[in-house]
């Protein structure tokens, strides 16, 4: 499936749906999952329509017994030995951005 051809609103709906289908897989209805997981029906029916939080999501997530997608969701970032070796232990702190470029001999002004 390619994401990047879907809006935000499609890509919600479209998860919304595999919730959904995971809910019926596990033979669980919506207001056992509410109950379980101490949320409204509401709060199952909007995260089955592609909407709701992220906390509500994993508490879901959790109670279906799916966690293990989210490590293929959004895979852990590697660090190439050499940025290990520059980084000596330090962990980064802050994105440096996007600097301006500057004319050869000119001054930035600070």
């Amino acid at each position: 499936m390619n994401f990047y051809a879907m809006t935000d609103k499609m890509i919600g709906a479209e998860i919304g749906v595999r919730l959904k289908a995971l809910r019926l897989r596990r033979n669980r209805t919506q207001q056992q999952v509410a109950d379980a997981v101490a949320v409204s029906l509401n709060v199952i029916k909007a995260l089955e329509a592609g909407k709701g939080k992220i906390s509500s999501l994993i508490a879901v997530l959790r109670e279906l017994e799916a966690l293990e997608g989210l490590d293929q969701f959004i895979p852990a970032p590697e660090v190439s030995p050499l940025q290990l070796a520059k980084q000596r232990g330090k962990k980064r702190q802050r994105a440096s951005g996007i600097r301006g470029e500057t004319e050869p001999g000119e001054t930035p002004e600070w």
